[in-house]
């Protein structure tokens, strides 16, 4: 197993610290832990001078795959008002056999991993903003003020109240509109690429890039909000984000990341696909690369539905019609080029497409797309492995290996590589066959590689076949 973050608690004094502290304790007291919730699990409390808290700790490693999609839920909050059975049931183990493999890959149970991810989170909102504390209670998905004071007294050591009393001049973060929030990093961040790329895809009405923000309506329990993300320095974007309220904003929070893909591995990818002839060179000439994410999954494979077999933008057109059609409007929203949130599995999957410029066969496939989420035949929570959530795509009629690698690229599944893309098979020169074969050397960072090689030149292609 390997996390990001390798944290470094003291013995002798009872204190944990984030990589680079400038805390220099005697190695032989010191004990290393992957995450910082296996450390106060351990009894240990966050360094005061390095502050763990503040960095992001997003959760990836090479370790049993069911634990790792178990973790994904819990970031995405499943662990709030669900129990660790339901949990151990949505991947196919039992609560038993779940706590006892987190235990033994991750250092902590289910439940005390939740805690520590809403208590961290907490603890940045008492730095950086001004909600009160009993916004900030239900902010990070505890249910109650008294279940925050009693996060904070375990993990801390000290009250809400006296945590924000210690919060430095420059933490606070002051917005004329919204709330804003640090979205921190590691490694470098290509944003313009990101750009880029969302504003050409964006969807009229849901998305529009402008200057260097991107902005999307979202919809939380029912109820419109907008996000905004912009640059905010080396190591952080910020989020400034409107929202009808504050119960669940890590969750908002954490969707949020998976726009820009900020969890991942940039480090770990670039070490391993740096000696390829092919994809070497372009990820040591551009390391901030990054998979675009997404906000709604069963969004960008509705996008990925109306985009087969037409031009980008002609796919933008049509998607356009059909949120103005089934989307639910928000008013007050056009000086940001927005007017619509997405409509939802439910209401596409029995919606009327005609007149929106779709073949008969991509209307079917989009209602059978549809249907299959609202019914929970396709998961795109991440709690099945990208060979199900392939094949639970491609099964779907009018829908095939291409629709499915995609929108689990998008997704987050790093090795995801749809092999008949037309643009792919245009950067290697290279057929569908010679490039599966090709890609195989590029696991498990084939999305990434994919990504690479949509934005280089077709001259590309004699390299390829040299060493293909």
């Amino acid at each position: 197993m390997g996390p990001m973050h390798t944290f470094s608690a003291v013995v002798t004094t009872g204190i944990y610290c984030r990589p680079g502290c400038s805390a220099r304790p005697n190695p032989g007291n010191v004990r290393p832990f992957e995450l910082a919730a296996a450390a106060e699990a351990a009894g240990f409390r966050a360094c005061l001078r390095c502050r763990p808290y503040r960095t992001h700790q997003p959760v990836v490693w090479d370790g049993q795959e069911l634990v790792c999609r178990a973790v994904q839920l819990i970031v995405d909050g499943f662990l709030d008002g669900r129990t660790e059975a339901e949990l151990g049931a949505r991947v196919g183990l039992s609560s038993r056999h779940l706590r006892r493999l987190f235990t033994a890959e991750v250092g902590v149970t289910p439940d005390e991993l939740a805690r520590s991810r809403r208590t961290h989170f907490a603890r940045r909102l008492l730095d950086d903003t001004d909600l009160s504390v009993t916004d900030i209670s239900f902010a990070a998905g505890f249910g109650s003020v008294r279940q925050l004071n009693r996060a904070c007294l375990a993990i801390f050591r000290a009250s809400p109240s006296e945590l924000r009393a210690r919060r430095r001049v420059a933490d606070r973060l002051v917005a004329d509109g919204g709330l804003v929030l640090r979205l921190p990093f590691s490694g470098s961040l290509d944003w313009d690429a990101l750009l880029g790329y969302f504003a050409a895809r964006a969807i009229p009405g849901v998305e529009h890039v402008e200057g260097d923000t991107y902005r999307r309506t979202i919809v939380v329990d029912g109820d419109p909000g907008v996000l905004e993300l912009q640059p905010g320095g080396d190591d952080h974007l910020v989020l400034r984000a409107h929202l009808p309220h504050w119960e669940g904003l890590i969750h908002v929070v954490e969707r949020a990341r998976r726009i820009p893909g900020l969890d991942a591995d940039p480090a770990a990818a670039t070490a391993h696909l740096a000696d390829d002839p092919i994809i070497g060179p372009l990820v040591t000439s551009r390391p901030g690369l990054r998979v675009p994410g997404t906000w709604d999954p069963f969004e960008t494979g509705v996008r990925a539905i109306i985009g087969q077999q037409v031009t980008v933008q002609g796919a933008t057109t049509i998607t356009g019609r059909l949120v103005a059609r089934h989307g639910t409007p928000v008013p007050g929203l056009q000086p940001l080029g927005l007017t619509h949130t997405f409509p939802s599995a439910d209401v596409l999957a029995g919606a009327d497409l005609d007149g929106l410029g779709l073949t008969t066969a991509r209307a079917n496939a989009l209602r059978a797309f549809a249907a299959a989420v609202a019914d929970d035949d396709v998961r795109l929570d991440r709690s099945v492995g990208i060979d199900e959530l392939v094949a639970s795509i491609s099964a779907l009629p009018g829908l095939g290996p291409w629709t499915a690698q995609y929108v689990a690229l998008r997704l987050g599944e790093r090795d995801a590589f749809p092999t008949s893309d037309l643009g792919l098979l245009r950067a290697t020169g290279t057929t569908g066959r010679e490039l599966a074969a090709l890609a195989e050397r590029w696991r498990p960072w084939r999305a990434l590689a994919a990504l690479h090689l949509w934005q280089v030149q077709p001259a590309l292609r004699t390299a390829a076949r040299s060493v293909g």
